[in-house]
């Protein structure tokens, strides 16, 4: 087997792409959390920009076309402009997007922070007013070369690439389909949005895309400050909700009131995308597994996922379908 594109990148090529664009490390240099790309934080021998240390990213070869990564950053350096908390890339020689080795990279001030207390309603209504934020300027123009969100992108090719790849155990496998098949159903049947935005009758906007609490880096005195554009896409606003709620039914009833509460201070929110919400988790299920999978010839992904792809994951994921299915029939939340 080949060697994975990412063993060439050591920390002595790390700091040379740094050093290339005029960046000199101090030679203290700290991996971070990503799997999807290489991400590592550098204190530099003299400040950037008023920057002490940043944060630069690797992207994985093949996944985004320059044109896409340079969307990606277009929209982070609007945030930024309109006064939104995004970590933007700096522009360096006049550019975002740098390449050294082989690898497309970008560098980006750092920023601390630790998860958002999600069973505040303060800090809830907090971030839905930043996220209303993020959704005015996602709707001011169209992405023109990242992908949407959709039913056959996160959900129809992912289960077809798994099935074609005999990925799933055969003990599990009939099963797996059945269910995937009738969650597919359903989700085609019920949110016609996620099949064809012109029927759907909800907005399509440019999101942040995987707004995750990992994503969201909070200080008390400034709040939220939000991270990683990695996965941004066209989609339905409520995609960069769903993913900050938890719990059982009442508690994350509880907590979507107080993000749509903050979020509707500063922008309306569509209250027929609240149907989408177990639909898009839906989608996500099925898109997770397939990452995974995609992904397992990066040495990184054995070690961290060691309980991967056997019958008892698999069994797992059945049972979550299952559940989907069940929740999908109920009602929607309401705000």
């Amino acid at each position: 087997m080949s060697p994975h594109p990412y063993e060439v990148l050591t920390p002595d090529a790390v700091l040379d792409a740094l050093a290339g664009v005029g960046l000199r490390g101090d030679g203290r240099l700290m991996a971070l959390g990503s799997y999807e790309n290489r991400v590592y934080m550098a204190h530099l021998e003299e400040p950037v920009q008023g920057h002490s240390a940043v944060v630069a990213k690797f992207y994985r070869p093949g996944r985004w076309s320059e044109a896409q990564i340079l969307e990606e950053h277009a929209l982070a350096a609007e945030l930024a402009a309109a006064e939104v908390p995004m970590v933007a890339p700096l522009v360096l020689d006049g550019r975002s997007l740098h390449r050294h080795g082989g690898f497309a990279f970008s560098v980006s001030p750092r920023r601390g922070g630790r998860a958002p207390e999600l069973d505040d309603a303060q800090v809830l209504e907090w971030i839905g007013r930043f996220l209303a934020r993020i959704h005015t300027v996602g709707a001011a123009r169209p992405f023109q070369t990242r992908p949407a969100l959709d039913l056959a992108s996160f959900g129809q090719e992912p289960r077809d690439w798994l099935l074609a790849q005999q990925a799933i155990p055969l003990d599990v496998q009939a099963t797996w389909q059945r269910r995937c098949d009738e969650a597919l159903r359903m989700i085609a049947g019920s949110a016609p949005a996620l099949t064809d935005p012109s029927r759907g009758g909800i907005a399509m906007i440019r999101l942040h895309g995987d707004c995750h609490p990992g994503n969201i880096l909070w200080t008390p005195d400034e709040g939220p400050h939000f991270v990683d554009l990695d996965d941004a896409r066209t989609g339905p606003a409520v995609q960069d909700l769903w993913m900050l709620l938890s719990g059982d039914r009442p508690q994350r009833q509880r907590q979507l009131g107080a993000l749509v509460d903050g979020y509707e201070t500063m922008r309306e929110f569509d209250r027929a995308e609240l149907a989408l919400i177990e639909p898009l988790r839906t989608l996500r299920l099925i898109h997770y597994s397939a990452w995974l999978a995609r992904r397992w010839h990066d040495p990184i992904f054995p070690i961290n996922f060691p309980w991967f792809g056997s019958s008892d994951y698999w069994q797992g994921q059945v049972r979550m379908l299952e559940e989907q299915i069940e929740a999908m029939g109920e009602g929607a939340l309401v705000v």
